[in-house]
């Protein structure tokens, strides 16, 4: 049988997706719309202490389209902080007025390929990857994806050198947006329903169709990955969410 390659597992992650009620957000009273983004920025502050302490990190976006409105994306030490996490965020008077839409729980992944013989408990570079600060860059693309299992091409069968040898070649077109694309990979097999998380951050929002049309002609893309849907959006900071509820 084909050997199974071990992970490193870093922090755990929740991309949490939300609508807009805007039919309810402007029948709320204007001391209503004050209590709820109030509560909102001593929340939001909190999650950035948190942050400040290498604790965890957080990200703001106001995402494009009609998939949702807002992602607020948490990573923490543990599952369990992620679950009180959102607790306390849906118990706010602001989580009232949204709307669930979409989440993905998951949790940072390296694979051996990437360690190469490091300590994940010593390496700098392998423990900011692992427990990484969420870039504060303009604009996020997320998508979660799978890789096939098809009697054609079945990812999962093929040989431990020879998904290293199309996982090397995949990395080294990933290598040339060095500078213009940031990458965090989860992992969720187990946690969710697609086996693997892509957090992409930029400065310039083409540079993500630019890099993911590139990797399609990739063997390891064009043989075995499906995808699923894709979210696109920009950074915000906490502050913003009062303009961008303003009516």
């Amino acid at each position: 049988m084909p050997e199974a390659v071990e992970t490193l597992d870093g922090w755990y992650a929740l991309h949490d997706f939300r609508k807009i009620d805007w039919t309810a957000w402007k029948l709320a009273s204007e001391d209503e719309q004050k209590q709820a983004l109030n509560e909102f920025q001593e929340l939001y502050a909190n999650w950035e202490d948190v942050e400040q302490n290498r604790q965890g990190s957080v990200g703001l976006y106001q995402i494009v389209g009609q998939k949702a409105d807002l992602l607020f994306l948490n990573l923490r030490p543990t599952m369990e902080e992620l679950t009180d996490l959102e607790t306390s965020f849906n118990k706010t008077k602001l989580a009232e007025f949204l709307i669930p839409a979409y989440s993905y729980v998951s949790v940072v992944e390296l694979s051996t390929y990437m360690a190469k013989g490091k300590d994940p408990e010593t390496d700098p570079e392998l423990q900011a990857r692992l427990r990484p600060v969420l870039p504060k860059w303009d604009h996020i693309c997320f998508y979660p994806m799978d890789r096939k299992k098809g009697e054609g091409n079945n990812w999962f069968m093929e040989e431990k050198d020879e998904r290293g040898r199309l996982m090397y070649e995949h990395g080294m077109t990933g290598r040339k947006y060095a500078g213009k694309v940031r990458q965090i990979i989860t992992g969720s097999i187990g946690f969710d329903d697609w086996e693997w998380g892509v957090t992409l951050y930029a400065h310039e929002m083409l540079q993500f169709k630019k890099l993911i049309y590139e990797m399609r002609f990739d063997e390891v893309s064009a043989r075995f990955a499906e995808f699923g849907e894709f979210y696109i959006g920009h950074r915000k900071e906490k502050e913003d969410l009062n303009d961008i509820m303003s009516v």
